[in-house]
């Protein structure tokens, strides 16, 4: 049994489908794709691609990322807090999961946030130009503070065993330092927005060895102090730099 990891399909770009819809459906069907968020905002089309994947895979393991809470176009009469209802039920009925997946001495456990700051304040340029506060809608009074409050609460139930391999996974990234250097310094005016620092309290308080994060579209795997940081983003089409149009196995066992 191997796992993979992927995030950011965006699928709502015909290539992308197209990736999805040519993936083998018999070369993976004794292992286990880690999906990291953002697949679209389209509830149709959320359920017809982990549909598809489920097919292909023994298990599809998904977290929702940013994009898939968007209500701007699917399901615009509701807040993103319902949205995410909804991506729960189209998540079950497409036979993926978000629940955490155990087998032969390894635990799989999905971590939800949003981001909280915890990276930096947000400036009026980045409120400005991020989707996200114009795409998503929250119930009155809550602030992004308190929808990623809401979210890690609902990690506090996950447990792992003695001795298991843990790998956690999230869509927002658990800490800043997994960002490399080399990215131009502009690029840090989104670092507000890429994730919460609570995530990496989270996973390893679970014993984590491994974390798959999606979200900042720069693929990368490190290693800080024994945790080892993948990503492995799909990406937009025209992302041929820092992104990568593959699987990337990370375990087998």
């Amino acid at each position: 049994m191997r796992i993979f990891a992927l995030s950011d399909i965006h699928v709502d770009y015909d290539t992308n489908a197209s990736w999805i819809r040519g993936l083998s459906s018999a070369d993976y069907r004794d292992d286990v794709l880690i999906l990291a968020g953002d697949v679209t905002d389209t509830l149709s089309l959320l359920e017809w691609s982990l549909g598809t994947l489920a097919k292909k895979f023994r298990k599809v393991l998904f977290v929702p990322g940013n994009h898939d809470l968007w209500v701007i176009r699917d399901g615009a009469e509701k807040d993103s807090l319902q949205k995410f209802d909804d991506v729960c039920a189209a998540v079950r009925a497409s036979g993926a999961s978000m629940e955490p997946f155990r087998g032969r001495g390894l635990s799989i456990v999905p971590l939800l946030t949003w981001y909280d700051y915890s990276f930096g304040e947000p400036d009026d340029e980045l409120r400005s130009i991020w989707m996200d506060y114009r795409a998503c809608r929250w119930p009155a009074g809550y602030t992004e503070r308190e929808v990623a409050a809401h979210f890690a609460a609902l990690n506090d139930a996950h447990v792992t065993d003695p001795g298991e391999l843990v790998i956690t996974f999230s869509h927002f990234l658990p800490r800043i330092d997994v960002m490399p250097g080399y990215l131009p310094a502009r690029s840090k005016l989104l670092y507000p927005v890429l994730g919460a620092a609570r995530l990496d309290a989270q996973l390893r308080r679970l014993g984590a060895r491994m974390h798959v994060y999606g979200h900042s579209h720069v693929n990368r795997s490190i290693t800080i102090d024994g945790v080892s940081y993948i990503n492995n983003a799909f990406g937009y089409p025209s992302e041929t730099g820092l992104t990568s149009k593959r699987l990337l196995s990370i375990h087998e066992c």
